[in-house]
């Protein structure tokens, strides 16, 4: 998929977002396996660092799992989030990315989340993509895609 169709997302806060942004700004949607586990949480740490950076070169970021909302605005106050958090229970939007793959732990295979990011420009167009992320360092590889635009 080169470029995003638009779609409505039930986020944090109560709101709606859309992808690509109605207002004119890039997105960073990062999808994420669950909420409060040790590397999501690192991760949404990182990105809530370096929000800032983000909206100063015109990007929001949205995390996106497929936890409930009441796990999202759990997570996202514990943490101090600055972002909204996407819920997508009924998988909609991994299955429109494809990050819903199969996995294996301990020897069991299940078909989950593989973590992964996308940055979208204003149009919609997938700008980069990153597939079986390593948190260490990739809030800002994203970072410095995004003072490319």
């Amino acid at each position: 998929m080169d470029k995003v169709q638009a779609i409505t997302c039930k986020a944090t806060s109560d709101l709606e977002v859309s992808i690509p942004d109605n207002e004119g700004r890039n997105v960073v949607l990062y999808f994420y396996p669950k909420d409060s586990t040790p590397g999501c949480t690192t991760e949404g740490q990182d990105f809530r660092d370096n929000h800032q950076a983000f909206i100063d070169s015109n990007t929001v970021v949205y995390g996106v799992s497929r936890d409930k909302m009441k796990s999202h605005e759990n997570f996202k106050a514990k943490q101090s989030f600055p972002f909204e958090l996407i819920s997508d229970p009924d998988e909609t939007l991994c299955n429109l990315f494809g990050v819903i793959q199969l996995k294996k732990l301990y020897g069991r295979e299940y078909m989950g989340i593989v973590r992964s990011t996308f940055l979208i420009d204003k149009n919609g167009n997938i700008i980069k993509h990153w597939d079986k992320v390593k948190v260490k360092g990739h809030v800002d590889e994203v970072l410095e895609q995004v003072n490319k635009l």
